[in-house]
């Protein structure tokens, strides 16, 4: 009998959070999110915690909780949540996020998503959770106060303390002082911006510095800003009606959030933006463009205008274009690349290193001490960071007061209560990703061999052998990514040479196994071009028997 905290995804790495919570065999969920591909991951846009663990256990759990509306904390929802089946509980605004997911997944109607207002506190089994309202870079973000007949814990979720946030109040402070009176057990907290000194700063200064920096252009505008940052979409149409401007979203991501946040009773100051399609006949000084793409996705507004395949917009000579974010760790060659791309054109590109045009929606040192303080916890877990942020982290914990921090993984059940603080068990974890429309682990031989293939291209042989053992023709050989059979025909015919020499050097007897022979060509044709190209191909063998 105990509670433990399980990690599933998000520690030892930024995003792709799932978390739980075990009290006397019962779970509790918290956040489902995703991550996304990148050059290593070829073919994957989308990955997220292989849910296996907890799935095994679907009849103990009692829920999932949901923090805030990020993709790395719901955005594995509608993959996974077939195989767990539980009530999900949500804020307003990450419940209209969430929905808008299940109605894409084809299962809102079968998910009970249970609302619960901005400080709410519900009862589920053995635990009691509620909702502390934090900031952060998109609308009702909530640490949860989870009390157990053990203690309690504060999972902090993404949070930071920001005097004037703009959307939604600032973070309530005041309760989590409470909380800490009360006594907390552990805080399970965020480790994103740990190497950064003081604190981060406010999104009103940022509006301020905007509507500066906007009436210093006469041409096109085209701003790039993570589209669930209400309270900057909000900045942006501040600071362009400041400067006699009109503003347009570009990018359905962005049409989606707006949506949803003035169903939610935001924004409701701001004319209604206009679509990308009249925002493109406006005069070039009478215009700003919000685009999705700051991440240099290739798929999104930004860098289908960067490359002219956008239907509606385009950007010339003596535009600018913004970027009003910041660089998510493993895009930094996507976001060059894209402003490689602009800066072609003739587009003046400025990031945060030009202007303050960005701030983090995570803490910076100072904050992270604050929190400490007015908890005052006995164990400090880091979490949502890679490991030299959770072990700079618990320093940080030590430092400000807390008597233990201890390091976990992914995989690592950490008992929290009762008696001393420790890992009790490691549990198999891996990641799923999206492939079409279904989930392959990504340690699956569907994923190794597309990851083969990218690096060393692939090969298909056929072989036409009678029963016998005679070869009957020439073997047929493709080898994709290597070789082009029209334009280097010697080194084709070189590749069908070796397969065929390494056949007819089978005795007639050792031909007549179907095994033997698709081996020895798939091995012939491996190390040829080994010896020739430097690459062994990933080779299939198409065996006839006649």
């Amino acid at each position: 009998m105990s509670l433990v905290f399980l990690p599933l995804g998000g520690t030892g790495e930024i995003g792709m959070n799932l978390n739980l919570y075990g009290c006397d065999g019962k779970w509790l969920a918290v956040d489902m999110g995703v991550s996304f591909g990148d050059d290593s991951t070829p073919g994957v846009d989308v990955f997220m915690a292989d849910p296996a663990f907890i799935a095994e256990r679907r009849k103990d759990l009692l829920g999932l909780v949901l923090t805030h509306g990020h993709e790395d904390h719901l955005g594995a929802v509608g993959h996974l949540w077939q195989r767990l089946r539980c009530p999900v509980y949500a804020t307003a605004f990450t419940a209209t996020l969430l929905k808008s997911k299940l109605r894409e997944a084809g299962i809102e109607g079968r998910v009970e998503v249970r609302v619960v207002p901005a400080g709410g506190r519900v009862a589920i089994g053995a635990f009691d959770v509620e909702w502390v309202t934090q900031t952060h870079s998109i609308p009702e973000p909530n640490s949860l106060a989870i009390r157990t007949p053990y203690g309690t814990v504060l999972h902090t979720g993404d949070w930071k303390f920001d005097p004037a946030p703009l959307i939604g109040p600032v973070a309530d402070e005041a309760r989590l002082a409470a909380i800490g009176d009360e006594g907390v057990l552990a805080v399970v907290g965020d480790s994103t911006n740990v190497f950064n000194r003081g604190a981060t700063g406010s999104e009103a200064a940022v509006r301020e510095s905007l509507i500066d920096l906007f009436g210093r252009f006469r041409r096109r505008i085209a701003v790039g800003c993570f589209a669930t940052n209400v309270a900057r979409l909000e900045s942006i149409a501040v600071a362009a009606a400041a400067n006699g401007r009109l503003v347009g979203l570009v990018g359905r991501s962005l049409v989606r959030i707006d949506k949803a946040a003035r169903e939610n009773g935001m924004l409701a100051g701001l004319r209604p933006f206009l679509s990308e399609h009249d925002a493109a006949s406006l005069a070039e000084d009478k215009v700003l463009l919000i685009c999705t793409g700051s991440q240099g996705e290739p798929r999104a507004a930004l860098s289908r205008i960067a490359t002219g395949s956008h239907p509606h917009i385009r950007l010339t000579a003596g535009d600018v274009a913004i970027f009003s974010s910041r660089i998510i760790p493993g895009n930094e060659r996507s976001i060059q690349g894209l402003q490689n791309r602009l800066v072609r054109l003739g587009v003046e590109v400025m990031t945060e290193k030009d202007h303050f045009v960005h701030v983090s929606g995570h803490p910076g040192r100072d904050e992270m001490t604050r929190l400490y303080h007015l908890l005052r916890p006995a164990l400090a877990v880091p979490v949502h960071g890679e490991a030299r942020h959770l072990h700079e982290h618990a320093g940080l914990a030590r430092a400000a007061g807390v008597a233990q921090a201890i390091v976990v993984g992914n995989g690592d059940m950490l008992r929290l209560a009762p008696g001393t603080p420790e890992v009790v068990e490691t549990v198999p974890t891996g990641r799923l990703a999206v492939d079409g429309c279904r989930l392959v682990p990504m340690d699956s031989e569907i994923m190794r061999s597309r990851h083969r293939m990218v690096h060393n291209g692939s090969a298909v042989v056929t072989l036409v052998i009678d029963r016998m053992g005679r070869l009957l023709g020439d073997p047929q050989v493709t080898a994709m990514g290597l070789l082009d059979a029209e334009h280097e025909a010697e080194e084709h015919e070189a590749v069908v040479e070796a397969v065929r020499d390494a056949i007819l050097e089978l005795p007639l007897a050792a031909r007549q196994s179907d095994d033997v022979a698709r081996e020895t060509a798939r091995l012939a044709v491996r190390r040829h071009m080994k010896q020739s190209h430097g690459k062994k191909p990933l080779t299939d063998v198409h065996l006839v028997r006649v």
